[in-house]
C-alpha cells in the first residue's frame, strides 16, 4: 500500500524533521489535556487542525474476536488437523514467563505502568532523538500497539482496508492515541498486556506468544527463558526484518539489544545478561501444519469434514460467514473417525497402491461405515493430499460424491464414484427375496439373446422396458451356463442367473431397493439425490456411477437388517466461546424387510465360503461382494460383519473407462484384473490389522421359507406385451458375464460389447 505522508512532513528532511517536531509537540499539549479532561484534543494532518476533528475522532475501540485455530479431532480426542487463518493460542498473563514480559517492557515500552496509554515524555524524547540525529524512534506504547493491532484485526475480519504503520499519517495516529486513552480507562493494565501479548504477531501466520513459544523453540510461553524471551520481544518490532529463520545475524543483534535495555531498566543482572549473550539463537523450529494439507491423519476426511461445516447454514448465513467461523472461531470438532481404524486401512491401501510405485491414474481408497449408526469410521486413500500438480497428488476424494445430496451450491470435492459393477447384484436378489421367493428356487442359467423389442417388466416405465438393441449377456470366461440356485448364483456372480431372477420381477423394483438402502448417483447435480439408472444391464451393473461412501451405505443397510443409516462425520462442534452448533443427528429408517436383509446376508456370506470371497476370509463371521467392470477399469470389493462395512476401491479415475490390465499398481503389474484379487486382499488386510477391534457376531438367518428348498429349474419368459406407452429408453449396453473361475479366487470381467460406465447402465463381469 502506498504511504499517504504529506512530503512537507517528510522527516528525512531537515525542515520535515522541525515540523514534525513543532507539531507534534503542539499536538502533545492538546494530549496532556486529554488525560485530564474528557477527551479534548486538536489536530489535523499537521499541529494546526482543529479541536471539531479530534472530537469527531471514535472514542471506542471496537474490538472483534481474536482469530483462534479450530482443531478437528478423532473420535478418541486425537488431532486430525488444525485449520487456521491465524496460529493463535490464547494464554492468560499470568501463562507467560516473567522474563518475557520484562522483555517487551523494557524494549517496547519502559513506562507502560506509568503512564495512561499515550507516554508524552517517550514521545518527546523520540522527537528530539528523531529532529537531531538519523537514528528513529518510535513512542507508540504497549497500549497503542495494542489498539493497533486490534484495527487492524478488525478490518481484516470486515474486509476493510488495512493501513500498517509506514503508511500512517497524523489523522491515523490521533485516532491510536485516543483509542489508546479509551482502552486504559476500559481495562486494566494487565488485561491490556494479556490482550497485547495474545495479538501481536510474530512470524508469518503465527500470532500471540503461545504459539510463537511453540513454533520458534516448541516450549510453552511460561517456560520462555531470558534469551528466548528477548529474541521473540525483538522479533516484534519487525517480525520480517527480524526474522531469526530469514535473518538469524540480525535477529541475534536485535536480541542482544533487548537484553542490553533488559540490564539497563535492572529487569536482569549483568551475570544473566553475560549468559544470555553467550548464547546462540538455539531455535527449535516447530510449526503447525495448517489446514487439511497438513493434516495429521486422515486429509481426505479432514478435507470431507471442512465441507460440511461450509455447506451447513447451523455455522453461519452465508459461505463467507461459515468459512470465518472456521478458520478464525475457535471451533472443536468432534468427529467420528476412529484413529487405529484409520491407520490400519491407510496402511492397507499404500501398501497395495503406494503413488510412489503406482501409475498416477490408478487409485484406491477404502471407506469405513458402523451398521446400524452411520458413523464413519475410516476414509482412507493412495493419494498425497496436496494442491501440487505432481503424479501421486490429488486433493479430489474418492469417498464421496460430487455434492452433497445432489446440491450443486453445496460440493464435496468428491469425483462422485464409479460403476458398482457386481457389487450391485446383491439388490437383485433382495428384490427377488422381498417379492416372496427363495434363495433355493433354482433358474436356468442358459446363454441366450435378448433381441431388440425384448419387453421387460418395468412399472416405472408405464409396464415395460423394450430394448433397443439386440443383447447376449454372458458369464465370466464364457461359460458355466449352468441351472442353479439363487444363493449359488450369487455366490459365483453368474450373470445369465441374475438376468433370469430379472426376468421375474419389475426391473424398477431392485433400482428402488438399492436407493431406499442409500445407493444413488454419486454425481447428480440436480438439487437432490437420484437413483441410479434402470434397464437390464443395470441388473448387475448398477446403472450409473455410485461413490464408495453410497455401496457403504447400502450395504451397511443389510448388515443392519434393514435399518438404513445416512453417513455421519460430526459428534460435535463448539465454538472458543463454548457454543454448542446444531450438527446433523443420526438419521435411520428401517427400510428393508428385516428377514430380507438377512436372506441377502446368508447369500453374501456364501461369497466369501464358496464363492470369489475364499480366500479373503478372515476368521469371524463376515460376508461380502466382490466387482469388476467390463473394461477392467473399476474393481471393488464389499466386505462386512455385523459392527462393520468396508467398500475397498481400485480404479482408474481419470479415465473410467480405460483398463487398468497395463497399469503399474504397487509397483507390478497384475496378470488379471478383478475385484477378488487387488480389492478384496487390500480389505483383508486392512481386517487383519484391527482383528477384534470391532463388532464380528453371527449373522442371524433369514426364516425357513426364505431359504426354501431346491425347485425344479425354471425357465424365464418375456413379460406380457404392455398396452401403455413406453418412453423411449436409453439403449442397453452388452454388459460383461461372469462366474467364480474353477480357482475360486478371481473375478472379472468378460462381454460382447462392454459397458458405457454409467451412461446406460452397461454392463460388469466379475465375481
Amino acid at each position: 500500500m502506498a504511504a499517504r505522508n504529506s512530503p512537507f512532513f517528510d522527516t528525512a528532511t531537515t525542515l520535515g524533521k522541525l515540523v514534525a517536531f513543532f507539531g507534534i509537540s503542539a499536538l502533545c499539549g492538546v494530549l496532556a489535556a486529554g488525560l485530564l479532561v474528557p477527551v479534548a484534543a486538536a489536530a489535523g494532518t499537521a499541529a494546526s487542525g482543529s479541536i471539531e476533528f479530534f472530537d469527531e475522532l471514535p472514542s471506542e475501540l471496537e474490538r472483534g474476536s481474536l482469530a483462534t485455530p479450530s482443531k478437528i479431532l478423532a473420535n478418541d480426542g486425537s488431532l486430525i488437523a488444525t485449520v487456521y487463518e491465524e496460529n493463535r493460542q490464547p494464554v492468560a498473563l499470568d501463562q507467560v514467563s516473567p522474563h518475557m514480559v520484562d522483555a517487551i517492557l523494557a524494549i517496547e515500552d519502559d513506562r507502560y505502568y506509568e503512564h495512561g496509554g499515550v507516554d508524552l515524555q517517550g514521545i518527546v524524547s523520540a522527537l528530539v532523538s528523531n529532529a537531531t540525529s538519523d537514528n528513529q524512534r518510535g513512542a507508540s506504547t504497549i497500549t497503542q500497539q495494542y489498539v493497533n493491532n486490534v484495527i487492524i484485526d478488525t478490518n481484516r475480519q470486515n474486509n476493510e482496508e488495512v493501513v500498517f504503520s509506514g503508511d500512517k499519517d497524523y489523522g491515523d495516529k490521533l485516532r491510536e492515541m485516543k483509542l489508546a486513552i479509551a482502552v486504559e480507562k476500559e481495562l486494566s493494565k494487565d488485561e491490556i498486556l494479556e490482550g497485547y501479548f495474545n495479538i501481536v504477531p510474530f512470524s508469518g501466520t503465527t500470532y500471540g506468544v503461545q504459539a510463537a513459544a511453540r513454533y520458534f523453540y516448541n516450549v510453552d510461553a511460561k517456560d520462555l527463558n531470558i534469551a528466548q524471551s528477548a529474541l521473540l520481544a525483538g522479533v516484534v518490532n519487525g517480525t520480517t526484518y527480524f526474522s531469526p529463520e530469514l535473518n538469524p545475524d540480525r535477529s541475534l543483534e536485535r536480541r542482544n539489544l533487548v537484553l542490553q535495555r533488559m540490564l539497563d531498566t535492572g529487569r536482569i543482572t549483568q551475570e544473566e545478561h553475560d549468559a544470555a549473550v553467550a548464547t546462540g539463537l538455539d531455535l527449535q523450529l516447530t510449526p503447525v501444519s495448517s489446514n487439511c494439507v497438513g493434516a495429521a491423519q486422515a486429509p481426505y476426511f479432514c478435507d470431507y469434514v471442512t465441507r460440511l461445516v461450509l455447506n451447513d447454514d447451523s455455522f453461519g448465513a452465508t459461505e463467507e460467514d461459515r468459512n470465518k467461523l472456521l478458520r478464525r472461531g475457535g471451533l472443536t470438532i468432534k468427529t467420528t473417525l476412529d484413529p487405529e481404524f484409520q491407520a490400519a486401512a491407510q496402511t492397507a491401501v499404500n501398501e497395495t497402491a503406494n503413488p510412489d510405485t503406482t501409475d498416477a491414474e490408478i487409485g484406491h481408497s477404502m471407506i469405513s461405515l458402523e451398521p446400524g449408526t452411520g458413523k464413519i469410521l475410516t476414509m482412507a486413500q493412495n493419494t498425497r493430499y496436496t494442491p501440487e500438480l505432481a503424479d501421486g497428488n490429488s486433493v479430489q476424494n474418492f469417498n464421496v460424491d460430487s455434492y452433497q445430496n445432489g446440491d450443486p451450491n453445496k460440493p464435496l470435492n468428491g469425483l462422485g464414484g464409479f460403476q458398482p459393477g457386481s457389487t450391485y447384484k446383491p439388490f437383485t436378489v433382495a428384490a427377488w427375496l422381498d417379492s416372496g421367493k427363495t434363495l433355493n428356487t433354482t433358474l436356468n442359467g442358459s446363454k441366450r439373446t435378448y433381441p431388440v423389442g425384448t419387453r421387460w417388466n418395468a412399472s416405472c416405465f408405464g409396464g415395460a422396458y423394450v430394448s433397443t438393441t439386440e443383447w447376449t449377456p454372458i458369464n465370466y470366461g464364457d461359460t458355466n451356463y449352468k441351472t442353479t440356485t439363487v444363493l449359488d448364483g450369487l455366490a459365483n456372480s453368474l450373470n445369465t442367473i441374475t438376468l433370469a431372477e430379472t426376468r421375474e420381477l419389475d426391473l424398477c423394483k431392485f433400482q428402488e431397493m438399492a436407493f431406499a438402502a442409500g445407493v444413488h448417483n454419486g454425481k447428480g447435480s440436480n438439487g437432490e439425490t437420484e437413483m441410479l439408472e434402470i434397464n437390464p444391464p443395470s441388473t448387475f451393473g448398477g446403472g450409473g456411477d455410485a461413490s464408495p461412501m453410497s455401496m457403504a451405505t447400502g450395504f451397511a443397510t443389510f448388515a443392519a437388517e434393514g435399518l438404513k443409516c445416512e453417513p455421519i462425520a460430526l459428534e460435535s462442534v463448539t465454538g472458543a466461546d463454548g457454543t454448542e452448533y446444531r450438527v446433523p443427528p443420526q438419521s435411520c429408517e428401517q427400510v428393508m424387510r428385516k428377514e430380507v436383509a438377512q436372506g441377502v446376508n446368508m447369500a453374501t456370506q456364501r461369497v466369501m465360503t464358496n464363492g470369489s470371497g475364499i480366500n479373503l476370509q478372515v476368521g469371524v463371521p463376515t460376508a461380502g461382494k466382490t466387482g469388476t467392470n467390463d473394461t477392467r477399469s473399476q474393481t471393488w470389493f464389499m466386505g462386512y460383519s455385523t459392527g462393520m462395512v468396508t467398500a475397498s476401491w481400485i480404479g482408474n479415475w481419470k479415465a473410467n473407462a480405460s483398463t487398468m490390465s497395463d497399469k503399474l499398481i504397487g509397483g507390478r503389474i497384475y496378470p488379471e484384473i478383478d475385484g477378488s484379487l487387488i480389492a478384496g486382499p487390500s480389505w483383508k488386510n486392512y481386517i487383519q490389522r484391527i482383528a477384534g477391534q470391532y463388532e464380528a457376531k453371527a449373522f442371524a438367518n433369514p426364516p425357513a421359507s426364505m431359504v426354501g428348498g431346491t425347485t425344479p429349474p425354471r425357465t424365464s419368459t418375456p413379460p406380457p406385451r404392455a398396452n401403455t406407452p413406453v418412453p423411449p429408453p436409453s439403449p442397453p449396453a452388452s454388459p460383461a458375464a461372469e462366474q467364480k473361475p474353477p480357482a475360486g479366487d478371481s473375478d472379472g470381467g468378460d462381454g460382447n460389447g462392454g459397458d458405457k460406465e454409467g451412461e446406460d447402465g452397461g454392463g460388469d463381469g466379475d465375481n
